[in-house]
This record gives structure tokens, C-alpha cells and sequence, in this order.
């Protein structure tokens, strides 16, 4: 190799570290999942108000072989010039899905109709009466039949907080609700998925909003059976017939005490209490926290949010309440 070769490849080389090394600014800059176009335009909403008539998608390039479509398919529009289309113009994908119900519901009367994002596109071709588009952005598979809307803007939200989540925080006082239901019909999520409540602007509450997520303490397992009264005493079988034992289970819970009959001097001799009677008597407790959430998204009467930390699984019907 020539020494002017020798130069040129060092520079080169040099060239392409430079351009491989990021910043440590831009690193900490880097997209987030809160901003990520993929969360932000595929989060869908619950839309109280009545969905205009809208163009749809007809018919795509791809057919027959086709039924979804997706980034980069073309696809035809049933309007063209006469109903404002133009060339260059972008618009969302969606979906109406139907009425929300089936669902936890702290507020009373209808919610809305639950509208699913699908992606964008960009029309190319317009004819007066059909134009043609291209999928430049998808985000679930798209059907004839699905509707075109303008562009949604988004506002980005602002940095989630580092703090390490309070387990016992008290509660704010503030508005609280229900977590209604979870994107693609998760019933369990977790951090980084899409999740609607049941408070809108009516509420109060607007996009950057920070929420806790939490349950009543006992309450949300997966089964409801009370198999730890399972062994309560030793007279049910299990004792032999020479050697009876003390006549008590060795897994039951403590005896009652007898302190509120007259002169019985604090004796436990009654049968054993129950986790029942336990929560019934036992007052306040502090609820379980679970995680917090952000707001992305807000309708009248109801909210789009993305959880940004969960310390165990988050069920829908869970409650949650602006800090």
C-alpha cells in the first residue's frame, strides 16, 4: 500500500469512528417508549363525540393474493378531488371497534366508542371521484373498510421520574377511576403497554398527567378460594384411633380467645378464627400500589395512558388516581 493510500484509509477510518461515536448528550436523548411513534399514533382512544363520515379504503394493489395490507402496500380511497383530496396529503388509519362495555366502570352513563389506530398514509394520485395512497407507517394489519381521518398531532410528553416508586403511598386526594380496559385486549400488562381509563377533560386531567396505579390490599388475585382453612382441627378422620393427638390442626389458624365472656380470664378455647373475620375487623390498611402511568391521549370522559413503571402485574379494573 502507498504511503498517500496509508493516509487516505486513516482518514477514512477515522471519519467512520466519528461517525459511529454518539454523544453522551444525544445518548440520553435517545427516543423513549413515551415518544416513540409506534406508542404515540397506535395508542387508539374511546371517542365520546360521534365519528364523522369519513373516506375509506376500497380496494389496495395487492388484491387478489391480499387480504391485509400493510407499510409500503398502495390502496385505494372511495373519494378523490371532488372531496378535497390532494396529492401529498397524509392521513391516519383507524378503525371504530364499537361501544365500550363488558368493562369496570366507576363512571356512570356511555363512555364512548373505542377507536383503533392502524397507521398513516400519503396519497399520491388523485382522481375526482378515487385517489391512491401508500402505507407509510402501520402499526396492526389493514382491512378494506377501515376509515381515513386527518392526522391526530401529538404533543411529546415530558421525562418520566427516575424516583424509585413509593409501595406505600398515601393517597393525593385528587381524581381518581378505573383502569377500564387494556390495549389489544390484555387483561394483565405490564410497563410500556397502552391502557383507558375512565377520566377525560371533564375530570381535570390532561396529556403529561402522572397517575398512580393500585388495588385495595386482598383484593385482584387470580383465584378467590380460602384453602388455608383447609386443616382446621384433627377430629375430621385423619387421627388415629389409639393416639388422638391435642385434637387441633397443626396448619389452622390461632383460637379465639374468650376474653369477652364473663370470667373467662383470656382463655383461648374457642374454635379457630378465619381470615374473614380477620379483614372484616381490621380497619384501615394501606393499599397496594402497583405502578404509575402517563396520560397520552385525552377524550371527553376518557384517557389514553402508557404505565411507565409497574412493580407487579396490573390487572384491568384496577384503580388509579392522579399525584
Amino acid at each position: 500500500m502507498s504511503t498517500r493510500q496509508s493516509v487516505r484509509f486513516t482518514i477514512l477510518a477515522a471519519l467512520c469512528l466519528t461517525c459511529l461515536a454518539i454523544p453522551a448528550s444525544a445518548q440520553s436523548e435517545q427516543p423513549r417508549n413515551l415518544r416513540d411513534m409506534s406508542t404515540l399514533s397506535c395508542a387508539g382512544y374511546i371517542r365520546l363525540e360521534t365519528i364523522q363520515k369519513s373516506a375509506e379504503i376500497v380496494g389496495a394493489e395487492g388484491e387478489p393474493q391480499q387480504h391485509t395490507f400493510a407499510e409500503g402496500d398502495v390502496v385505494f380511497l372511495n373519494a378523490g378531488a371532488e372531496q378535497g383530496i390532494k396529492e401529498g396529503q397524509q392521513f391516519g388509519i383507524i378503525r371504530p371497534r364499537g361501544d365500550v362495555k363488558g368493562v369496570y366502570r366507576q363512571k356512570k352513563g356511555y363512555l364512548g366508542t373505542y377507536v383503533q389506530e392502524l397507521g398513516r398514509i400519503q396519497v399520491f394520485k388523485v382522481l375526482p371521484y378515487r385517489a391512491m395512497a401508500q402505507i407509510t407507517f402501520s402499526c396492526d394489519s389493514v382491512l378494506l373498510g377501515d376509515l381515513i381521518t386527518p392526522v391526530r398531532e401529538l404533543a411529546p410528553l415530558p421525562s418520566t421520574s427516575s424516583a424509585i416508586l413509593d409501595r406505600f403511598a398515601q393517597p393525593s386526594g385528587k381524581q381518581f377511576g378505573r383502569l377500564m380496559m387494556a390495549k389489544d385486549a390484555r387483561e394483565m400488562v405490564t410497563s410500556n403497554e397502552v391502557v383507558y381509563i375512565d377520566l377525560g377533560s371533564e375530570d381535570g386531567v390532561k396529556p403529561g398527567d402522572s397517575l398512580t396505579i393500585y388495588r385495595p390490599l386482598g383484593s385482584g388475585g387470580i383465584t378467590t378460594v380460602d384453602n388455608e382453612e383447609g386443616a382446621r382441627n384433627r377430629a375430621t378422620g385423619f387421627q388415629s384411633d389409639a393416639y388422638r393427638g391435642g385434637g387441633f390442626g397443626s396448619q389452622a389458624q390461632r383460637a379465639k380467645d374468650s376474653t369477652a365472656v364473663v370470667n373467662a380470664n383470656g382463655r383461648y378455647r374457642y374454635r379457630p378464627i378465619t381470615t374473614r373475620e380477620i379483614k372484616r375487623q381490621r380497619g384501615f390498611v394501606p393499599r397496594q400500589v402497583l405502578g404509575e402511568m402517563v396520560i397520552i391521549d385525552i377524550q371527553t370522559r376518557t384517557a389514553t395512558a402508557l404505565i411507565t413503571k409497574a412493580i407487579t402485574e396490573v390487572h384491568t379494573g384496577d384503580w388509579v388516581e392522579v399525584k
